[in-house]
C-alpha cells in the first residue's frame, strides 16, 4: 500500500494544479493532467490506474459518518462541531456548507480520476493491446460506476450528473432513477470491456482486490456491485440474476469481498472510522435503540460496539456504547462484500422463493450466534427480518438510510425523533456551485 499512497500523493497533485489559472504555464521536468490525457506513457498510464484506487479512501470515514447519522446508526457526540448533532440531525442542511459539499466533492474526484485514465489509455503512446486497453477500461469504468452510486445515493432525487468528461461543458443533472439507468449502463459496458480484456491487469493493485485482482475475477466483483444497483432500482429479478455472475456464495466467507486498504508508514493513510475504545474526544455513540432491538445472543453487538461506563451526554443526546466496528487504524473497509450479497439474495427471493431467502437469512443468522429463523413467512415478515438483518450485519457500512428510504420507511418508527427540532432527511442538496438553473 506505501506505492499506492506515494503515488495517490503525486496524482493528487497533478489533479490539483490542472485546475488553477497558470495551466498554460508548464513545467518540462513534471507531468501535467494534459501530457496524461495525449500520448501518456505506460508508466503514466499505471501511475494513474493505482492512484485511482488510492484516491477513492478520500474522505471516506466523512461519507459513513453522515450517512449513518441521518440514519440513526451512531451519532457524533464528541462536541467537536455541533453541526453533526444540530444541522445534521434537524436540517435543512446548507447546500454551501461542509456537510452538503464535502463528500459530493471526494466522489467526483473519483470520477474525474477514472475519466482521466480512460482519456490516457485512449491516447496513449504505449503501444497497448486491445486486450490491454480494456482490461484498463473496465477497471476505470467499473469504480467510476461504483463513486457515481455513492453519490447518487446521498444526493436521492436531488440528482447528480452523469456526465462530467468536459468542465467547460458538464451534462444535466439527471434524477435519481435515471442515474440508477446510465451507473447500470456503465456497469455493464464495464463488463463487456473486461469480457474482452486481457486476462490480468497491466498496473498493481493492493491488497484489498487480493482474489479479485485478474480481470475475470474483477469482473464478478463488477457484477456485485450491478445487483447492488438493481436492488436499490427496485429490480429484484435482475438483482438476482446478476448475483449469479458475482462472488455471491451462500456458504462463504462473510467477508470476502472488495476492500479499501489502510497503513501506518509516513505515506499511506489510516482508517479514521476506527475509535479508540473508551477514550475521550472519541465519542462515536451507537443509537440506543441499536442496542435495545438487538435479539438476546447476538454476537453482532459485542463485536460492533462496546459499553462506555457512564455513557455520555452532548447537545440533548445520550448514549451509552461507543461504536466499534473498526478494531484497529489499518483495518479495510469494505466496497462490497458476501455477506451483503447474501442478504441481497435473501431479499430478492422472496414472494419468488422464500425457502431460499429463509436459508439465506438463517446463514446470517447463524454466524451471529442465532438460531434460525423462526416468525411468519408472509412477504412484509420476511423482508422485515431481512431489514432487521441488514441492520444488524451492515451497521455503520453505510446502508441503513439507503434501505429505509428505498422501502418507504423512512419514518419515525424507524428513525428516532430523540429531541424537539429533529426530523427525518431523505436527501442532501445540491451543492451551491453546481449552480444549477
Amino acid at each position: 500500500m506505501k506505492k499506492i499512497a506515494i503515488k495517490f500523493v503525486f496524482m493528487f497533485a497533478v489533479i490539483l494544479f490542472s485546475g488553477c489559472e497558470l495551466e498554460d504555464i508548464e513545467n518540462p521536468n513534471a507531468p501535467t493532467v494534459g501530457s496524461f490525457e495525449e500520448g501518456a506513457t505506460a508508466e503514466d498510464v499505471r501511475l494513474l490506474a493505482v492512484g485511482l484506487e488510492a484516491v477513492m479512501r478520500n474522505d471516506l470515514a466523512f461519507h459513513y459518518d453522515t450517512v449513518s447519522i441521518l440514519g440513526r446508526e451512531y451519532y457524533d457526540l464528541t462536541g467537536v462541531d455541533p453541526r453533526y448533532t444540530g444541522e445534521l440531525l434537524k436540517g435543512p442542511l446548507d447546500n454551501n456548507g461542509f456537510l452538503t459539499t464535502r463528500a459530493y466533492a471526494a466522489w467526483y474526484k473519483v470520477v474525474k480520476s477514472a475519466n482521466i485514465l480512460i482519456e490516457a489509455v485512449e491516447n496513449s503512446a504505449a503501444g497497448f493491446t486491445d486486450e490491454e486497453k480494456n482490461s484498463y477500461y473496465g477497471y476505470a469504468k467499473t469504480l467510476k460506476a461504483y463513486a457515481l452510486l455513492m453519490v447518487a445515493n446521498r444526493q436521492f432525487d436531488n440528482g447528480i450528473r452523469l456526465d462530467v468528461a468536459d468542465p467547460d461543458n458538464l451534462g444535466p443533472n439527471v434524477g435519481y432513477s435515471e442515474a440508477l439507468t446510465g451507473i447500470m449502463e456503465l456497469l455493464n459496458e464495464a463488463n463487456a470491456d473486461l469480457a474482452s480484456a486481457s486476462a490480468d491487469f497491466d498496473f498493481d493493485l493492493s491488497s484489498g482486490f487480493d482474489g479479485f485482482d485478474t480481470t475475470a475475477s474483477f469482473a464478478e466483483f463488477n457484477r456485485a456491485i450491478a445487483s447492488r444497483t438493481a436492488l436499490h432500482q427496485g429490480n429484484n429479478g435482475l438483482a438476482l440474476s446478476l448475483l449469479g455472475d458475482s462472488f455471491f456464495d451462500i456458504n462463504g466467507d462473510l467477508y470476502n469481498g472488495v476492500a479499501h486498504v489502510f497503513g501506518l508508514t509516513g505515506n499511506d493513510i489510516l482508517n479514521t472510522q476506527f475509535h479508540v475504545p473508551l477514550q475521550s474526544g472519541q465519542e462515536f455513540m451507537v443509537h440506543p435503540t441499536w442496542i435495545a432491538d438487538a435479539e438476546a445472543g447476538d454476537t453482532r453487538v459485542d463485536e460492533k460496539a462496546i459499553l462506555l461506563p457512564g455513557g455520555t451526554m452532548f447537545d440533548g443526546l445520550s448514549a451509552d456504547y461507543q461504536i466499534a466496528v473498526y478494531d484497529s487504524q489499518v483495518d479495510p473497509v469494505y466496497l462490497i462484500r458476501n455477506e451483503e450479497l447474501i442478504l441481497i439474495y435473501a431479499e430478492v427471493n422472496i414472494g419468488t422463493n422464500d425457502a431460499e431467502a429463509i436459508a439465506a437469512i438463517n446463514r446470517v443468522r447463524n454466524a451471529a450466534g442465532l438460531p434460525d429463523y423462526a416468525g411468519p413467512v408472509d412477504a412484509t415478515s420476511l423482508l422485515d427480518e431481512v431489514l432487521r438483518q441488514r441492520r444488524y450485519s451492515l451497521l455503520a457500512e453505510g446502508h441503513r438510510w439507503i434501505d429505509l428510504r428505498r422501502l418507504d420507511r423512512l419514518n419515525p418508527a424507524n428513525i428516532p425523533l430523540d429531541r424537539s427540532g429533529d426530523n427525518i432527511i431523505n436527501a442532501f442538496p445540491t451543492p451551491f456551485t453546481e449552480n444549477l438553473n
